[in-house]
This record gives C-alpha cells, structure tokens and sequence, in this order.
C-alpha cells in the first residue's frame, strides 16, 4: 500500500505529518503529489474534506526546502489565493504543521483587519502567503506586494470566487503574476467560467478529479422536514435539545437570519454563534474556536463561511432555508460525515421552496426523503 514513505518528501516533511498522525495518502495526495514534485501545472476537481490542503502544501514546501532562495522586501515565493478568512486561517495553520521544521517563513493576508501587522510581515519577505482577494490586491497597489520572486500560485476554491464575485479581483491578481510559474486550480466544481480561466493560466496540467462534480458525501443521512417558516425556530430547538450529543451546525440564507437564530436559541437556554460576512474576523475567529472546542453546540453560519467550516465532530447540518444555489446544499452537508464518521442533514421547507428542493435533488439525482416525525410541537 502507498504511503507518505513512497512519495519522495523530504524527511522534514515526513516528521511533522507523521507527528500530526497523516499515514496514508488520500485518493487526491495520491494522485497530485507525484505531478506536482516535477513542476507540472495541475488542474484539481476535489472539494473539502478530500485532503486537497496537504495535496498541494505538502509539494510546495518539499519544493521550498530543496531550492532554498532568500527572499526580498514585500516578495513571495508562493501565493496560495483563497475566497474567505476562515479558509485562509486554516491552510495557513495546516502549512505551519507540515512545514514546522522547514524553517520557511509564512504569513496571512485577508481583510477585517488591520493591515499594519500583514504589510510588516511582508516587508521581510516570506517564502509563502496566503490571501483573499480584495486585501492582497489593496496592498499590492500600495506597493506592499511584489511578484518578481513568485514561483508557485496555486488558487483554491475557484467556484466559490466565482460564487462570491471575486473573479474579476482574482483575474487582476493574475495578470500581474510572472509568466513562468507552476500554476494549480482547485474547484469543487468546474462551471464554464472556471473552466475558461483555467484554459487561460494552466500549462498543459495534469487533470485530477477524485469526486464526481456536485455529488453528496455518501456518509451523510439526508432528511426534510416540511415546516413554515413561522415554526422553525421551535423545531430546530426541538432538534438541538434532543441531541445532546455532537455539534450542530446551522445554515441560513441571510447574515439578519442566522443572528435571529441565535437570538432565539439563548432564548432557549441553548447556547450558540453566529459567522457571516458582517462579523469581525476576532468574532468569526472567537465563534468558529468555541465552536471547535465544543464550548458552544450550535455554530449558525451562511454560505460564505460553508467551505471555511473543518470541524470533525458535527453531527448534524441544519439547512434553515433551503439555498437558492443547489450546490451550495452539497457544501453545506459536506461539514457533516468528516474523518470517516456519519452525520445527519435536516432540510426545512415549505410549499414556497419545493422547487428548490426538487433543484436540489436533480443535482444529486436522488430524493430526499421528507421525515413526518420532525415537528416543532
């Protein structure tokens, strides 16, 4: 069987997944990383929770570490551009472990910030940096991000720039990158203006898909709930307080309804956060940790934050609303059934949202079938 052993990673490298407890590749590692030590462009079709993270880190730092080079005032040698903060967060702390005895330099970049303490780390120099979008470009025209030094770009979660308009910002980022890089694409899915991009940036890439496009996570026990709206919030407390054990993540279609959630769950004795777009990076932070940590059982989110979401132990994802985009229903279950566990996803819906119901299962060409036992009663 192929292991981490087999892959040709340096020994540094080895040490650290080892210590984090990584043995075995996974389908996307296994079929990635082999391309990606020789320098070819790739193009990858995975969602989260396919080990794509350590895919691409993994390479990337064996790449550093082999060719050290030292880098210049407000250079990078790599740049990995990521939609959301939490994303951001997360591959930045997933590459601080795998590179934790590399001796690399890495940094963040995103806004809700201050921009201080990013633009000073830049002024040093590092070898990799992850953004989003709209911080990186504000600083590169203040001078304070320079590419003549960028070796690697990798762009993560393509579909959902283009889902939160990001693609003409990413597209700006582009064109100032040098011509001569390897180039990665990672998307969940491969819409046509992603694939155009794609067509645009990649060298003759190798093509890894390990998912079908669009599919549900098989581990995930689908379920809806037929409720008007007016009874919701008494049903998803009768949820909660019926399984106590677990976390529950709790999706809505507006950044006003998931704080009316909230408001209504502490109401309830039921203690809970919310995280959307309108929340300061500390309170997203601060939310998704309690959350992790199992301080608080209930994390109410919209679908900015659904790909961000890592959290092995939810056991339950509650689709308030219905999501008027039927892939987004696929990335909101997907926080469920992580790490080889099961997990539930309850759908509320009424006559109004049928047909966003019946969108969602012609995507993943299946029903879903309506439980009569769930009541807000």
């Amino acid at each position: 069987m192929l292991n981490f052993d087999n892959l040709g990673l340096c020994e540094s490298i080895l040490l650290s997944i080892k210590a984090k407890g990584y043995t075995i590749p996974t389908p996307i590692q296994i079929q990635a990383i082999p391309h990606l030590m020789e320098g070819r462009d790739l193009l990858g079709i995975a969602q989260t929770g396919t080990g794509k993270t350590a895919a691409f880190a993994l390479p990337l730092i064996d790449r550093l570490i082999k060719n050290r080079v030292k880098v210049r005032p407000a250079r990078m040698r790599a740049l990995i551009l990521t939609p959301t903060r939490e994303l951001a967060a997360q591959i930045l702390a997933n590459i601080n472990i795998y590179g934790k005895n590399a001796k690399l330099t890495n940094t963040v970049m995103f806004g809700g910030v201050g921009e201080r303490p990013q633009i000073m780390a830049m002024s040093r120099g590092v070898d990799i940096l992850v953004a989003t979008p709209g911080r990186l470009l504000d600083l590169m025209e203040q001078g304070h991000v320079r590419f003549e030094q960028l070796e690697v770009f990798i762009l993560d979660e393509a579909d959902r720039m283009l889902d939160m308009g990001f693609i003409t910002d990413v597209k700006r980022v582009i064109q100032q990158l040098p011509a001569r890089r390897q180039t990665l694409l990672f998307s969940a899915t491969m819409p046509q203006d992603i694939a155009s991009l794609a067509s645009t940036i990649l060298h003759k890439p190798v093509r890894v898909e390990v998912t079908p496009q669009s599919t549900t996570v098989e581990k995930v026990e689908q379920k809806v709930a037929m409720v008007e709206k007016g009874n919701r919030l008494m049903l998803l407390r009768n949820i909660v307080r019926q399984n106590s054990d677990g976390s529950v993540l709790v999706f809505t279609r507006t950044k006003h309804g998931a704080d009316r959630v909230v408001k209504h769950l502490e109401r309830e004795k039921v203690v809970a956060m919310a995280i959307h777009g309108n929340k300061s990076q500390t309170a997203r932070e601060r939310a998704l940790h309690s959350f992790r940590s199992g301080k608080i059982k209930v994390l109410v989110a919209t679908d900015i934050a659904a790909r961000g979401i890592d959290v092995p132990g939810v056991g339950f994802v509650i689709n308030y609303d219905l999501p008027e985009d039927p892939e987004s229903y696929v990335h909101r279950i997907g926080r469920t059934a992580r790490a080889g566990r099961g997990g539930i996803a309850i759908s509320f819906c009424d006559n109004s949202e049928l047909h966003l119901l019946r969108a969602v299962e012609r995507l993943i060409k299946r029903k879903v079938p309506v439980d009569v036992t769930l009541k807000h009663q």
